[in-house]
């Protein structure tokens, strides 16, 4: 039993076995188009089941949580970059200046959607809240992270880009949401009723952020940039910074009084970046930069969160459900 414990459960080595099956056969042309197609639809499907399963009483009492809002939002735009400028004696050596860079970029972006609020969903949080949080980190974060950029790097970029960010954001996550719920009266009975496997869109749309994402840093030739000794150096940098906010935001939302569900909410929406963000951001902030490097401990750090996040949802939804969770 013990040792069965100690074992990965069966999302977190179907994770593991897409990782090696983008870096064999990462998908490129007209495949990756197809993957990419396929995942903003698996995306908006998520999105679409959770409005129509989610009452609209549920989504006033998450837009109203505002001290757990509240927290999240200093998780992600001010905890990370003071541990970003913080840790820099330690990290500018170790990874040299364009990865301590990467870093400070790293740590200026909103918080990851749908990851989010699948792992909030699989580890039985409030999902309500996750969504607010999550939706809302991610617009403000158009606004904050070209703020934050200039401050911790002096960059300054175009900010043409807002407008088109702020639309795909509401075609993507928005429009899908609100036409779930409009839908919610016909095909909200047997949401509820089939729970049990629609919980595998959850799964399945981190499979294939996971998949597109690996592969695209694959074939960009990210490796062969940095050398080995960094590489593996920028994994342990990412591990940690990852080890230190997860630490922080359970013991913050433990020690203000949060109760377990809104624990695992800010747990998981507080410690996330967003890579689907990070990236066009990147190619606007960093115009005529060395791209592929700023953006690869985004890229390593977006991987090891959602390895580590998959384990801590596993453990979470694995917790004895009480009698009023089980009838609901």
């Amino acid at each position: 039993m013990f040792l069965r414990r100690l074992l990965p459960d069966n999302f977190t080595l179907t994770l593991l076995a897409v990782v090696l099956t983008a870096t064999l056969l990462p998908a490129s042309g007209q495949i990756a188009t197809l993957f990419e197609w396929i995942t903003n639809l698996a995306i908006a499907l998520l999105f679409f089941l959770h409005g129509a399963k989610l009452s609209r009483q549920a989504i006033l009492a998450g837009a109203g949580h505002w001290r757990l809002h509240l927290l999240v939002f200093a998780c992600t735009f001010v905890l990370f970059p003071l541990l970003g400028l913080a840790l820099r004696p330690v990290m500018e050596p170790l990874l040299g200046r364009e990865l301590y860079l990467g870093m400070l970029y790293l740590c200026a972006l909103p918080a990851t959607v749908q990851s989010a609020i699948a792992f909030t969903s699989l580890a039985r949080g409030n999902i309500p809240a996750a969504i607010c949080s999550a939706a809302a980190s991610s617009l403000l974060g158009i606004f904050l992270t070209p703020l934050l950029v200039a401050f911790l790097m002096d960059v300054h970029g175009d900010n043409g880009s807002t407008l088109d960010a702020i639309g795909k954001i509401c075609v993507q996550l928005l429009l899908p949401f609100i036409a779930g719920q409009i839908a919610q009266r016909w095909i909200g009975g047997w949401v509820s009723k089939n729970k049990s496997w629609l919980k595998y869109v959850d799964q399945s749309s981190i499979l294939l952020v996971v998949y597109t994402a690996f592969s695209a840093a694959i074939i960009g030739g990210l490796w062969r940039q940095v050398p080995l000794q960094t590489l593996l150096t920028l994994v342990l940098v990412c591990c940690a910074l990852l080890a230190m906010v997860l630490l922080i935001t359970s013991r913050l939302g433990k020690w203000l009084g949060f109760g377990l569900e809104d624990r695992i909410t800010i747990l998981f929406a507080g410690s996330k970046k967003s890579l689907a963000t990070g990236v066009p951001m990147a190619q606007v902030l960093f115009a005529g930069s060395s791209i592929g490097v700023l953006i690869l401990p985004l890229m390593l750090f977006h991987q090891i969160q959602l390895m580590v996040c998959a384990v801590l949802a596993q453990r979470y939804a694995d917790r004895p459900q009480t009698a009023e969770q089980a009838s609901t």
